[in-house]
């Protein structure tokens, strides 16, 4: 009896059959399968095999779709498609070729996306036919054991003519583009400088209020010291004339003393009154 090995590697996942049924999904390593015997026709042992399948990330991409949008624009287009078989078995017994299947899936879903699609939304927003993609064959191709890591659109080739007014119509969009940035530029400066100059009377009008306001306390505080200075001169005039009436004797020492001042002055002059007869001027020298 001959026996043969197979070795699988970590990139590769095998499908052991025995007799054509399939017995597990073997991992990576070094297995050891005998040959068929059969010794004179009394017996034979079971046929084994195994079959490989890759498991690591693959790209496909599908070239030169054309396809009419919904405004009714031939285009074509190539998208890539980034997958990887996450179930051998699946992968192989529920689809004759899944990558034959997946190139299938992914051509019929870019074209019911982009049928809906109208040109300027293909140009303006390519992730949405990514997105549609990815939710259409993301779930089918699960069926038969492959995983959508991603689908990009690869190239988009359009008709002469309309590649020359799409290049146009480009160059306007930025053109615009351009001019739109430039006015909201100037729009936020000139907000920006409305803003500082509100800012700065704000601050001004606050100054001058609290100068103002300091101002009118400063006078109040004056006005107040003057007031209470009055009135303490009223109430000294008022005890001195308590204390002129409670003693006539001050009084008339007042008088004295004020005589006494004025007749130190050159040019002073006394009107002394006698009997009620009108007064009769005194030089004093």
């Amino acid at each position: 009896m001959i026996r043969r090995e197979v070795i699988i590697k970590d990139t590769h996942r095998g499908l052991s059959y025995r007799d054509g049924v399939l017995v597990k999904v073997l991992g990576a390593g070094r297995y050891v399968l005998p040959r068929q015997f059969n010794f004179f026709g009394l017996f034979r042992r079971p046929r084994m095999e195994i079959v490989l399948v890759d498991v690591r990330e693959r790209d496909l991409t599908i070239k030169g779709q054309e396809i009419l949008t919904a405004d009714k624009v031939a285009i074509r287009v190539s998208i890539i498609v980034q997958f990887r078989v996450t179930d051998p078995r699946a992968a192989l017994h529920e689809v004759e070729n899944y990558e034959s299947r997946l190139y299938s899936d992914v051509q019929l879903a870019a074209r019911r996306s982009l049928a809906s699609m109208p040109l300027e939304e293909i140009l303006t927003n390519r992730n949405r036919l990514s997105e549609d993609i990815l939710r259409d064959v993301q779930e089918v191709a699960s069926r038969y054991g492959v995983a959508i890591l991603r689908a990009d659109v690869k190239d988009l080739i359009f008709p002469g003519n309309l590649q020359e007014i799409m290049n146009r119509v480009l160059a306007t969009e930025r053109l615009s583009q351009a001019q739109l940035v430039e006015a909201r530029t100037k729009a936020e400066v000139q907000q920006i400088d409305a803003q500082a100059n509100a800012e700065a009377h704000r601050l001004e009008m606050e100054a001058q209020a609290e100068s103002e306001r300091l101002a009118a306390q400063n006078e109040a505080a004056i006005q107040q010291i003057k007031t209470e200075a009055d009135i303490q001169a009223l109430r000294e005039r008022e005890q001195a004339a308590q204390a002129y009436a409670n003693h006539p004797a001050l009084l008339r020492l007042q008088e004295l003393e004020t005589l006494r001042d004025l007749s130190r002055m050159s040019n002073a002059r006394i009107y002394i009154s006698l009997n009620g007869q009108d007064p009769v001027p005194r030089e004093d020298n």
